[in-house]
């Protein structure tokens, strides 16, 4: 990998009045998950806070899962980019500072949102493209760090990132341990180091 991957196109995002409205209810909807979790997600719930008529929400949404898809595809119609500090273990310990930031966060909507994908279909079809979405625009976290030297040029930037944020989402997700603050620049100091010995080099062998 030796540039950078191009900017998405920009996603046309609806004016006025009715991106009002879209904002007002998908505010609620992170508001309500984070508070009551999928199971108190409702449609008249989030009518209600984001003062919008209730025959709106269902006209436009339907569903829950009309909701949830919805604010994923919200979720990931932004220009965030991964912060740039000069080096490759810096630039992952920034990610997952974020990450964990997002996950600890009280109430923290990124945590709900997870728990929801494994209860609505819906949910989980959204969150596996807006992680699609995000580690395709960490790659350049490798592409530059292969431009400065750091890395070998056959290096392969999804098992790369992969091995960096796993751990993070490990110990909050599935062992559901207090958030650990040397953790970020630990995982991403120990990924660095593998990836510059080339554990992460790829060969046409692997693609076969």
């Amino acid at each position: 990998m030796t540039s950078e991957p191009p900017p998405p196109p920009p996603r046309r995002r609806p004016g006025g009045r009715t991106g009002r409205i879209r904002t007002q209810v998908l505010d609620a909807v992170r508001a309500e998950l984070g508070e009551r979790g999928y199971d108190g997600l409702t449609l008249d719930a989030v009518a209600a806070r984001a003062g919008v008529h209730r025959a709106t929400v269902y006209r436009r949404w339907r569903d829950v899962g009309g909701l949830l898809t919805d604010l994923f595809e919200a979720t990931g119609d932004d220009d965030w980019q991964p912060q740039d500090t000069g080096s490759l273990q810096g630039d992952l310990a920034a990610l997952n500072h974020e990450n964990q930031a997002a996950m600890t966060a009280r109430p923290s909507t990124a945590a709900a949102l997870i728990a929801a994908s494994f209860r609505s279909e819906e949910a989980a079809r959204g969150l596996r493209r807006l992680w699609e979405d995000r580690y395709a625009r960490c790659e350049v976290i490798v592409s530059r760090a292969v431009r400065r030297g750091e890395l070998p040029p056959n290096t392969d930037a999804r098992r790369l990132l992969l091995a960096a944020t796993a751990p993070l989402y490990h110990q909050l997700v599935l062992l559901r341990m207090p958030p650990d603050p040397g953790l970020p620049e630990h995982a991403a100091r120990a990924a660095a180091l593998a990836a510059s010995a080339g554990a992460f080099a790829t060969f046409p062998a692997d693609d076969a």
